[in-house]
């Protein structure tokens, strides 16, 4: 295994560890929650040659997470989701960078970053809560939670993001 196999078996452990023992027991409000786990999406090397083993640990991720929150499959189906939608949300944030494949995220603009991350983690939370919810007489629930769970999923992975990046000297 390299070392950026390594780097992301650790990461995938050390997220879903995360987030199925703290950041699953925080209900702010009744409906705010973070899933912080998705920044594995973010961090997971972009190669457009090897899309199916990344959609398939995706897919792992949530499936994991479902396993320990017992949640018939939603986490899966929002990890999955997003991880399609992945190379259409890069390109949109990033342009010319994404299309040489010249992506570190630590080394992106605080504008991509932000439109990146929104993008990712609304799309996410979306397919996440209508799944949950299911009814189209609780839109406005689906919208709220999914528009707060994102602010501040989006405000904890901007942190994430900065203390764990590697700083230029």
């Amino acid at each position: 295994m390299n070392n950026s196999g390594l780097t992301n078996t650790i990461l995938f452990i050390f997220l879903v560890l995360i987030q199925v023992t703290l950041f699953n027991h925080i209900n702010f409000l009744g409906y705010i929650n973070p899933y912080i786990y998705i920044l594995f999406l973010v961090y997971y090397p972009y190669d457009r040659e090897n899309t199916i083993p990344f959609i398939f640990l995706s897919f792992l991720l949530g499936l994991s997470i479902d396993i320990f929150s017992d949640s018939g499959g939603v986490h899966a189906a929002a990890t999955l989701t997003a991880a399609f939608l992945r190379p259409v949300m890069m390109r949109w944030a990033f342009g010319v960078s994404y299309d040489y494949q010249t992506i570190k995220i630590s080394k992106t603009t605080y504008g991509q970053r932000i439109n990146y991350l929104s993008l990712l983690i609304l799309t996410h939370h979306l397919v996440l809560f209508s799944l949950e919810i299911f009814s189209f007489a609780h839109l406005v629930i689906i919208v709220k939670k999914t528009i707060f769970s994102a602010i501040f999923t989006l405000v904890l992975s901007l942190i994430f993001i900065s203390l764990f990046s590697k700083k230029k000297t």
